[in-house]
């Protein structure tokens, strides 16, 4: 079964664990790089905030595999 993932400042993220995304709060560029490297295999989708989506850039972004989806702002 695919996963969903959530990666990014703790206020973001953490009201996503409601509906069953699984959550990794990050609060710097150092910890969401981190986060993003442990994600589980079965995670196939993944939802960062834009500051997230900022230390990623774009190589994880434009990956096929995991999705990726950006927050609004």
């Amino acid at each position: 079964m695919t996963h969903i993932a959530a990666i990014g400042e703790r206020l973001r993220v953490v009201g996503l664990a409601t509906a069953g995304v699984v959550t990794f709060p990050a609060e710097d560029p150092e910890a969401v790089r981190a986060a993003w490297r442990g994600l589980p295999p079965e995670v196939g989708l993944v939802i960062v905030t834009p500051a997230a989506a900022a230390a990623l850039g774009p190589g994880p972004l434009d990956a096929e595999d995991p999705l990726t989806a950006v927050m609004p702002p």
